[in-house]
């Protein structure tokens, strides 16, 4: 048999009876005759409550002081979970990022894995063990511990069944798999058997809230196939996520999503000349701040044009005050912001080809009346910013015209995990 790496949210490990539950998760798989490695985040709102305490002691935490103070949270998890299997028999033993061996590049709070090193999995795993290890962070050349930042343990998974040639990654969670938009939402939402990397990948960025990009980026790299799946039903096969060549495509949409944490940033009549843009958006990428949606137009004066941009909300204070240099340099008139807003996506591999997508989406939203202020577009991808008061009728609204809906209520139990 393979290797079977398995990961466990917050709310999967947030109470004993949820960490021999999970216990009971690895063995299953260990009995199956294969290898298992277990990745945990911290118990619960861990995270959170350190966060808080943090604030409480200082309003401007040290960033390298912060990643000490939160690599803590995964280590209680660990430990205890590695007690759990012990205690039902079998061997395993917890490991940190710093001893397992995970490098990170040298950033703190949002660091990116460059190498897992595998020896001191491999001989544990040889040795019979099942090997429990911290989500989250990792540690640089320097020995400086780091986090990986949101979605952090997803990603920790994905890169150590890359370096593993695991047979599979499974990724549990709250819900039964991948549905075709939020359940929350839509309670009749299908949920899918498979989805490509290309589809997830776009899913994650534009809102759904199973995967964060980056470990499906990472997954679609390496080719490592993942199941997202229940931590409250472990019979469930859940969603197989695989890429689009190995896969029969039916349906032109395969998920809806909403992202409610955008802003929209528009800079006035700034003139109409070469290396304009280039300036925007050059100062925003050397601030580490990602863009999302952009669009150009012409402006109100002769030899101006208005540059409109989506950011993440969190962004929102230092894209401000970027774009006020910004707007200064240039001589551009005025920076305006739009916080009501929400982006509602349509995402499927079957819409490369197939015309009248667009349409369709365009036209479902304004039987609605819902107006569109911005528009982007990839190649199996359809994103419009609404107002945030539409979001979810917009939501409702696709999944009726895409028959994205089932004849089943899915299943949600707490929280799902955030993007």
């Amino acid at each position: 048999m393979g290797i079977i790496v398995q990961k466990f949210g917050g709310t999967s490990v947030a109470d004993a009876q949820k960490i021999h539950n999970v216990a009971k998760a690895a063995i299953r798989e260990k009995e199956k005759g294969n290898d298992v490695v277990v990745i945990v985040s911290a118990m619960g709102h861990t995270t959170d409550l350190l966060i808080k305490l943090a604030q409480e002691v200082t309003v401007a935490p040290d960033s390298r002081e912060m990643d000490m103070l939160l690599s803590t949270g995964e280590q209680v998890s660990i430990a205890l979970l590695a007690m759990a299997i012990q205690a039902h028999g079998y061997k395993a033993i917890s490991m940190n990022g710093q001893q397992v061996g995970i490098i990170t590049e040298n950033v703190h709070s949002k660091a990116r894995i460059i190498d897992v090193k595998t020896d001191k999995l491999k001989k544990h795993l040889q040795e019979g063990e099942i090997i429990v290890v911290a989500g989250f962070q990792g540690v640089t050349q320097e020995g400086e511990i780091t986090t990986l930042g949101r979605g952090g343990s997803d990603t920790s998974a994905v890169a150590i069944a890359a370096a593993l040639h695991a047979e599979r990654c499974d990724i549990y969670t709250d819900v039964e798999g991948v549905y075709t938009t939020d359940p929350r939402i839509v309670p009749k939402a299908s949920k899918l058997d498979l989805i490509s990397y290309e589809e997830m990948l776009e899913l994650a960025r534009v809102g759904a809230n199973v995967l964060h990009p980056r470990s499906v980026e990472t997954a679609k790299q390496f080719s490592v196939p993942m199941r997202v799946r229940s931590s409250f039903n472990l019979e469930n096969e859940g969603t197989l996520i695989l890429g689009a060549d190995t896969m029969e495509i039916y349906k032109p949409v395969a998920g809806v999503a909403e992202d409610s944490s955008q802003v929209r940033i528009l800079i006035g009549e700034v003139p109409d000349s070469p290396g304009t843009a280039a300036k925007v958006f050059s100062t925003l990428a050397n601030n580490s701040i990602s863009v999302d949606m952009i669009i150009q137009t012409f402006g109100k004066n002769e030899h101006t044009n208005d540059i409109a941009f989506t950011v993440d909300s969190k962004d929102l204070e230092q894209t401000l005050k970027l774009m006020e240099a910004v707007k200064k340099e240039l001589g551009a008139k005025e920076i305006t912001t739009d916080e009501d807003i929400s982006k509602v996506s349509i995402v499927g591999a079957g819409m490369v080809d197939r015309p009248g997508i667009a349409a369709a989406m365009f036209k479902a939203l304004a039987d609605q009346n819902i107006n569109i202020k911005m528009i982007s577009t990839s190649e199996i991808k359809i994103s419009c910013l609404v107002d945030k008061k539409s979001g979810k009728e917009a939501i409702k609204a696709l999944c009726k015209e895409f028959a994205l809906e089932s004849e089943e209520v899915a299943v949600v139990k707490g929280d799902l995990p955030p993007v």
